[in-house]
């Protein structure tokens, strides 16, 4: 047996007998890149501090990410499915470490948001290869379980990127979340080289470079929109971006339209099941990682737990995605996708309904319940969503199927983050300023408080160390008047310390229930278009069942 794997699984008489071992290194590299995300909103207010970095640019440093990710990920997969999936898994790779390695070495907010946007590269070459690679080794009657691995990973790293990066915070400085990546990414390639084997389609013809060019357009200028309008407001940048989005892809559909051998074929969209399997995965990572962003704040800056406490606090979710996985590999071949995929989406909007109840008084346990209904809700809803977009492409555009998929994913992840934080900081911003009227805080005082939950616990710091001030000056006063004078006015700034606390605390509560509620809605009504869309149980299963007996003859 070779130690380097060299026989292209499209040559095996036989599905490759390690094909579960080479499922382990597809979702280890997986891993690392969707922790990539989830690690960072934890190493983000160390790196603030680091770094001096503003608002806007905390901002890219989170979506430097995104932009390329999103928007390259199509344009990979099919150049992947013709030269070789297996090597644009190790080219992202690579590129994926290289990231990481300069984003340790960063000492600016421009080398960061720079080291984010070579690991976004990466990461649009690792996550449509493992995808592809992932369909290509399992034959079709085992590639639903596969693929439910594949989405439990996912589901998990969500968890365990603000675990481990909590953990290194303990005793490493934030760079340490970058450097981590590179041990892995190693691992994953040596591994990949040993246990994963080539694979291309067995035909495929010229790649559609322009319909590619179109797509990275389209796609990026719409990520771009929806970061940069929400955010810093719907300025000229904003609407430059949205009109290049509309007018790259009304062109993307119409060259793919005209074209004989397109990128994707866009007619695929009017099937109603491809369309609401990927309907589903958009509207469901809106919510999911909508509610990350600011259930993470809540529990480190309202709740006061630390980076390594908030990850712990966030297993419930983790172990409940292994539930909800078991449960559609046993649901979803006896009553059909349409119905696992609308359970799921039901408990993703019962989760965000739950999460309507927080108010200041609430505890670490009020986030418990809904933790583990949106992970059950992960792991019932999105494999077979994914497994049915797979399951539209033929063997030759596998790389483009996990990337249409991939594209869902993140278009969904941006809008949430963009949608419900946009909506959670307008939300933060009015509740504190009736919390706060009558205060007689100076409107710049108050402008600061309420750009951020961070902000505004860091202004009731300031005025609590400015009341330790004056109470030392008044210590040391040698007039009795005085002295007296300073003392009553260490008493009121502290008083006020305290009440900007209570104030900044409350109002993020109820933002968090506003924008749950707003979520819930968005994603209830979601989940009434997707059960609409998806075929029943009877009309999915013949296909599925065609291919498999054709998969079936095919390696007999």
């Amino acid at each position: 047996m070779r130690l380097v794997m060299t026989e292209p699984v499209e040559k095996m008489e036989r599905p490759y007998a390690r094909r579960w071992w080479a499922l382990l290194v597809l979702c280890l590299s997986l891993l690392i890149i969707v922790m990539a995300n989830t690690a960072l909103t934890v190493a983000a207010p160390d790196m603030t501090e680091d770094l001096g970095l503003s608002s806007a640019d905390l901002q890219w440093v989170i979506d430097g990410y995104t932009v390329p990710y999103a928007a390259l990920m199509l344009l990979f997969g099919a150049i992947g499915d013709k030269y070789s999936r297996r090597g644009a898994l190790l080219l992202g790779l690579g590129a994926f470490g290289g990231g990481a390695v300069l984003g340790y070495l960063a000492d600016s907010a421009t080398t960061v948001i720079a080291a984010r946007a070579v690991m976004g590269t990466g990461a649009a070459m690792i996550m449509p290869a493992t995808l592809s690679l992932l369909a290509a080794t399992f034959p079709r009657a085992e590639r639903a379980k596969a693929i439910t691995v594949w989405t439990a990973t996912s589901g998990v790293a969500i968890a365990a990127g603000p675990l481990v990066a909590g953990a290194l915070l303990e005793h490493h400085a934030w760079t340490s979340t970058f450097l981590i990546n590179v041990p892995i990414a190693a691992v994953a390639v040596v591994a990949a080289l040993l246990l994963v084997p080539p694979s291309r389609a067995a035909k495929h013809g010229r790649i559609d470079y322009v319909g590619g060019l179109l797509s990275v357009v389209w796609i990026g200028a719409l990520i771009y929109m929806i970061i940069e309008g929400p955010h810093f407001g719907w300025h000229a940048k904003a609407l430059a971006a949205a009109g290049v989005a509309a007018f790259g892809l009304l062109l993307f559909v119409v060259w793919e339209l005209r074209h004989p051998r397109p990128l994707v074929d866009v007619r695929r969209f009017t099937d109603r099941g491809f369309a609401g399997a990927n309907l589903a995965v958009a509207l469901f990572f809106l919510a999911v990682f909508g509610a990350f962003y600011y259930l993470t704040q809540h529990l480190q800056f309202v709740l006061g737990y630390s980076a390594l406490e908030t990850g712990l606090r966030m297993l419930p979710l983790a172990g409940a995605v292994f539930v909800g996985s078991a449960l559609t590999g046993f649901l979803t071949p006896r009553v059909g996708m349409k119905w696992t995929v609308t359970a799921g989406m039901v408990g993703g909007t019962a989760a965000l309904a739950l999460l309507t109840r927080i108010d200041a008084g609430s505890a670490y346990g009020d986030f418990v319940a809904p933790l583990m209904v949106l992970g059950l809700a992960i792991g019932l809803a999105l494999s077979p969503a994914t497994d049915a977009i797979m399951g539209a492409f033929p063997e030759s555009e596998l790389g483009v199927g996990g990337a249409v998929n991939d594209t869902s994913i993140e278009l969904g992840g941006s809008l949430g983050i963009a949608i419900l934080g946009s909506l959670l900081a307008t939300s933060y911003a009015d509740h504190l300023s009736d919390a706060t009227a009558g205060s007689r805080l100076p409107a710049s005082t108050l402008d600061a408080a309420q750009d951020s939950v961070g902000a505004g616990y860091t202004v009731a710091q300031d005025i609590g160390e400015k009341a330790r001030q004056v109470a030392a000056q008044a210590a040391q006063a040698t007039d009795p008047q005085q002295a007296a004078q300073l003392k009553a006015q260490a008493g009121q700034l502290a008083s006020g310390a305290r009440q900007m606390a209570d104030a900044v605390g409350s109002s993020f509560s109820d933002a968090v229930a506003h924008t749950s509620l707003i979520g819930a809605i968005v994603l209830g009504v979601g989940t009434v278009m997707v059960a609409v869309l998806l075929p029943g149980r009877k009309s999915a299963e013949p296909a599925s069942r065609a291919e498999e007996e054709k998969e079936l003859v095919g390696t007999r």
